[in-house]
């Protein structure tokens, strides 16, 4: 009996634990704080507007420490961990905040996706030291953060347009073009595109404009595909079809492919078929065929066939290389039997020869013995 009562006993402060411990995340997602460990946490109300508050902090950060607050955050089935994170999974695990990496991983996550509207925030974080800003990074709340034992300042009550102002002036800083500065302002430009809040928008359209430098415009271009939905993607379009810059527009192509929107493949072709740059039509050759599908390979077939250039011929075979196997490998053995131009023919024979597959090695026995 009395086993039974000590085993009955243990059920009890097992379940008694796993509640407790149930109800403080609970309570943590409730009032918008981070999954802590090895941190020292101080919480701080935003009374004043926040650049004075983060001034105020700032200038008696002596020694290293984390300044940080969530805001709501932009829908969509990511999640956004530190660069370090080792799991690489939907689950963000725990994000080191104090190694060298400064990267952001941003991979699908099928439990945001079917998260309440309005319920997911992202957490914007601060190293701060001698009185100065020198890291910035965005993770999700789901995030459990590692400050390797320094004190984070945590901000309640922080309002997105504000914040997208304080960090813009991170992103256009003057020092943006060293190393550093760059890190800094690829941390802040990343941080307002997950931000669920029209400035966000209205920030990075800023960030592509023409009398930007082409660096910045190339990353806002990145997440206006990668994170704002159909606003990125007008934005986007309109910078396609009327940007002066090549170099630009051949970046367009690359953030065309990483959005979800539904017109993103055509403008992709369309840029393919009609851009005036030669760069620009082999760059939307090639990340078509990233996206594969049908209308890709045959945008790809069509510029092997009609494109004037030959350097967008051979973009488009290298194209057809970067296909899955099966749909790149019959498409090279057809170019490279059939198509007129010797340059294409030698392109996609070197193509074949890197694939390592057996009908491209039947295929070259067939022309070397007959």
């Amino acid at each position: 009996m009395k086993t039974i009562l000590r085993a009955i006993s243990f059920v009890v402060l097992v379940l008694a634990a796993h509640l407790g411990m149930r109800a403080q995340t609970t309570q943590v997602q409730e009032a918008n704080l981070p999954h802590l460990v090895n941190t020292k946490l101080e919480t701080r109300a935003v009374s004043a507007p926040l650049e004075k508050e983060f001034r105020t902090l700032l200038a008696h950060a002596d020694s290293p420490q984390w300044i940080g607050y969530s805001v709501p955050e932009i829908a969509g089935d990511r999640i956004m961990c530190c660069g370090n994170d080792a799991d690489g999974a939907s689950d963000c695990g725990r994000c080191a905040l104090e190694t060298k990496d400064h990267g952001i991983n941003m991979s699908t996550n099928e439990k945001q996706a079917i998260a309440l509207e309005g319920s997911r925030r992202v957490s914007t974080l601060f190293r701060v030291e001698h009185a100065r800003v020198d890291k910035i990074r965005v993770v999700s709340m789901d995030c459990q953060l590692d400050a390797g034992g320094l004190t984070l300042h945590w901000l309640t009550g922080v309002q997105p347009a504000e914040s997208v102002a304080f960090l813009s002036e991170y992103v256009t800083g003057p020092d943006r073009g060293d190393r550093d500065g760059s890190e800094i302002s690829n941390g802040a430009l990343a941080a307002i595109a997950m931000y669920a809040d029209p400035s966000a928008d209205r920030a990075l359209e800023r960030f592509v404009a023409a009398n930007q430098p082409d660096s910045l415009r190339k990353h806002a271009s990145f997440w206006l595909g990668a994170a704002r939905g159909t606003a990125g993607f007008t934005v986007l379009t309109r910078l396609a079809r009327s940007d002066p810059s090549p170099e630009v527009r051949s970046h367009l192509a690359f953030a065309f492919s990483v959005s979800h929107e539904a017109g993103a493949l055509d403008e992709m072709i369309r840029m393919a078929r009609e851009d005036s740059s030669e760069h620009v039509r082999g760059q939307a050759l090639f990340w078509l065929a990233h996206k594969a599908g049908k209308k890709a390979v045959g945008a790809i077939d069509e510029a092997i066939a009609n494109d004037p250039a030959t350097g967008v011929k051979k973009k488009a075979v290298f194209a057809l290389s970067q296909l899955p196997k099966d749909e790149g490998v019959p498409k090279l053995i057809e170019v490279a039997r059939n198509n007129r131009n010797p340059f294409v023919r030698k392109q996609a024979m070197f193509w074949l020869g890197q694939s390592h597959d057996p009908r491209a090695l039947a295929f070259f026995e067939e022309i070397l013995t007959h």
